[in-house]
């Protein structure tokens, strides 16, 4: 037995499922935001070489290597 199609709960529901999926949109995490625990480890190792001195900028690399 086949059911009659009612289209306004057809639309309503629709809405509905709209309704959730811009919901899910507005709160979804950007997942190339998250920092891993290497990212961290990778990150700090970047803030003490630099603060300490040992890195070179490209330019004085280009320079040293004559490019």
């Amino acid at each position: 037995m086949s059911e009659a199609i009612d289209s306004r709960e057809i639309r309503h529901e629709l809405r509905a499922i709209r309704e959730d999926l811009d919901f899910i949109k507005g709160h979804m995490v950007d997942v190339d935001s998250i920092m891993t625990e290497e990212d961290y480890l990778s990150l700090k190792e970047y803030r003490d070489e630099k603060s300490s001195g040992k890195l070179t900028s490209h330019e004085d690399l280009k320079r040293k290597m004559g490019l």
